[in-house]
């Protein structure tokens, strides 16, 4: 058989001859084509590669940096107005001419940036690295606002002006066919011999609320690191005309000083040099003496060996920079007056930042981000080890040494590869070697204010005996003895908590039916109408049938925010009266009434714990006028959040310690109440904030204890 002529299929029969007509099929098409961008192609970009507010503005600032600016100011104009509002970014950096406007600026993926890093480029001012890698930082705008006007002029140079509406980038088909307008014209903004770069946001994408303000406040103003700023950068940050929105904020800079244990820990190729040191505050001298403790180490352990030693120099040198806090009471006191500011303060920004060339690299060290397990490894060793809130740190790279470590495109850290584990494994190895040395001061603190500790179970009676110890002066021949009891005690505790996992199996069991027979035993002793007695029953019966809530997760619906509040100060309702409690609902006075998937039970339960725990302090401190509210807000970023807040005397203790299981300062309390609220917010895939007053609004007659159950976005 003939093959059949090219562009022809045969018919595939050997008797039948290739049909005369098989001409007439069309041949098929091939071609050298072009990909044709769509215009919406830059938008996607903003949404996808910049996760939120506050990494978008960082990518602005950060693009200053690179500009060899001494200042950048971040100015937030109505924001709390969609429509009306404006974010302006300004700097005085070298700023841009028509060539680089034209060829760099506005050309997406540009390698510019990436090249002068390769070829060890530095800023001409201040000898900087660029910061900048893959070219797409510029479209954090975008996520910011839908109008952008950028000005723009290096010294001596005309101004240029791009003006961007990215709405017409959803309006035309393809980029090709979207201009922007850009054009020159004489000084306006930066006359003189003034250079600089200044980007004015317009019709923003969503109203900003103060919650979000501040939270972007403290991303602004941690740009830089607190330990060894870059030279001659600094971001600020300014809101108008809500100027009261930044009140009560402590500055970073000062708060460390207030640190009494600090540590550095040098990592180089060859080891590690520590220098550590403690100065107990004013006040405390006379009790606990000063210490200082250097060293020097020649290993990293198993971390570091010759097969691996190609990635480690990946890594290059690098220094961890540590202000470990204490926050119990009997320090506090000598520490600061604004003790509740120095918790909410740590509680938001504490943690261990990443800094390369001075320059922070985001989300490391942010409040949801616990990037070394610090949380975990102390929940596991309370004692011995810190979490994010008890430290401020700062991990320093330099970024040509560095390169192993590659940002992610979407600027949410480092890409985890061999470099990214190692450097972690040196981070907490050099963070370890620090908290060993805290350790012992913190013992001696311990010892030497033993009588003023927290009352916890057995060790509120082992601190008894040490004081009884001294009396007798019996303390050298069995001190010994009682501080290995305490330290067995510690370690088998901690074990048996870890391994009871989030339902604390019979504790939890006791401490919810005692809640919940407390209200009836007062409800019967007050005459309490029978139905009101039946209802309470019926909730106490379902209360104890339901007690696998912590780790099951059926039975979910959507229940609304006000009718939850309303169940918990029913269910509560004859303690509350018994005590003269005034309650107040924030749904039936105006706050937003959201409706949230969750178990009925482990709301109305958490709500009630929150209650009860507001009772006690309220009748404690002796409180004639005692309020209790429970409203809402979203004010906090992230989700709704039910809000409790009441006029007692606020929380003595950090987070930290509130969320622990059998911390109390009730002589008959268990210490499970906000443990157990934790646990049911982490079941819902929320979270228990204790919120600064500032961040929300709040009535002016509830200004004590508050807590947020944040339940997530749906």
């Amino acid at each position: 058989m003939l093959p059949a002529p090219v562009g022809e299929p045969s018919s595939g029969n050997p008797n039948h001859p290739v049909d005369a007509h098989r001409s007439e099929v069309p041949t098929l098409n091939t071609a050298t084509l072009l990909f044709k961008p769509r215009a919406r192609m830059l938008l996607l970009l903003g949404d996808q590669l910049i996760r939120n507010a506050g990494i978008a503005v960082f990518e602005l600032v950060k693009n200053a940096y690179d500009a060899d600016a001494n200042h950048v100011k971040v100015d937030l104009l109505n924001v709390d107005d969609q429509d009306n509002g404006r974010i302006v970014v300004s700097d005085d950096g070298v700023g841009m001419n028509w060539e680089i406007v034209t060829q760099v600026w506005l050309e997406p993926g540009t390698d510019h940036r990436e090249s002068q890093k390769k070829a060890g480029a530095k800023t001409p001012i201040h000898n900087r690295t660029p910061m900048g890698e893959k070219g797409v930082g510029r479209f954090a705008a975008h996520k910011l606002g839908r109008s952008i006007a950028l000005v723009t002029r290096q010294a001596g140079a005309p101004e240029v002006v791009v003006e961007i509406d990215w709405e017409d980038f959803l309006k035309d088909k393809y980029l090709s066919d979207t201009p922007v307008s850009v054009f020159e014209r004489d000084p306006e903004t930066f006359t003189g011999d003034s250079s600089g770069t200044r980007i004015d946001i317009s019709r923003l994408n969503q109203a900003w609320t103060r919650g979000l303000v501040r939270d972007l406040h403290r991303s602004v103003t941690s740009i830089s690191s607190p330990f060894r700023q870059p030279n001659g950068f600094l971001a600020t940050l300014a809101v108008g005309p809500q100027t009261d929105w930044l009140a009560g904020l402590l500055d970073l800079h000062r708060v460390r000083e207030m640190a009494p244990f600090r540590g550095t820990c040098l990592i180089e190729e060859d080891g590690l040099q520590m220098d550590y040191s403690f100065e107990p505050p004013a006040g405390m001298e006379e009790r606990v003496t000063p210490r200082r403790f250097k060293e020097k180490r020649t290993s990293f352990g198993s971390i570091v060996n010759e097969e691996n030693r190609a990635v480690r120099e990946g890594i290059g040198t690098l220094c961890l920079d540590v202000c470990i806090f204490d926050l119990d009471p009997q320090v506090l006191q000598f520490l600061v007056s604004d003790r509740k500011g120095l918790r909410a303060f740590l509680g938001q920004n504490g943690g261990v930042r990443v800094y390369r060339d001075g320059v922070r690299v985001f989300d490391y060290g942010e409040p949801r981000d616990d990037w070394l397990d610090l949380g975990a490894r102390r929940v596991n060793a309370p004692t011995r080890r810190v979490s994010n809130n008890l430290l401020l740190g700062a991990v320093e790279l330099d970024g040509v040494s560095s390169r192993g470590l590659i940002e992610k495109t979407n600027r949410e850290g480092f890409v985890e590869n061999d470099a990214f584990r190692m450097f972690r494994e040196l981070v907490e190895f050099a963070l370890a070697q620090i908290v060993a040395e805290r350790n012992l001061d913190k013992d001696r603190i311990r010892q030497a204010y033993a009588a003023t500790k927290l009352k916890e179970p057995v060790l509120h009676e082992l601190e008894e005996l040490r004081a009884e110890l001294r009396k007798r002066g019996l303390e050298k021949e069995l001190g010994d003895t009682v501080n290995r009891i305490e330290q067995e005690f510690l370690d088998v505790r901690d074990r048996l908590l870890t391994a009871a996992g989030p339902g604390l199996t019979i504790s939890v069991v006791i401490h919810e039916v005692e809640k919940g027979m407390s209200g009836l035993v007062d409800a019967t002793r007050t005459n309490a109408p029978l139905e009101d007695l039946s209802a309470l029953a019926s909730h106490l019966a379902e209360l104890v049938d339901g007690l696998t809530y912590l780790t099951r997760r059926s039975g979910r619906r959507r229940e609304r925010a006000g009718v939850l509040i309303k169940q918990a100060f029913f269910n509560t309702g004859f303690r509350l009266r018994a005590h003269g409690v005034e309650v107040f609902n924030g749904t039936e006075g105006g706050d937003e009434d959201f409706a949230i998937r969750c178990t009925r039970r482990m709301v109305i339960a958490s709500l009630m714990n929150l209650i009860d725990n507001s009772i006690y302090w309220l009748a404690n401190k002796g409180h004639r006028d005692k309020r209790i509210y429970i409203g809402t807000t979203r004010a906090l970023g992230g989700g709704p959040a039910l809000l409790i807040a009441d006029n007692g005397p606020g929380f003595a203790d950090p987070p930290a310690y509130l969320r622990q299981p059998f911390i109390t300062r009730r002589p008959e309390g268990m210490g499970l109440g906000l443990h157990v609220v934790d646990e049911v917010m982490k079941a819902h895939g929320g979270r228990l904030v204790f919120p600064e007053e500032a961040d929300v609004a709040l009535p002016a007659s509830c200004r004590g204890a508050l807590v947020a159950l944040q339940f997530k976005e749906e």
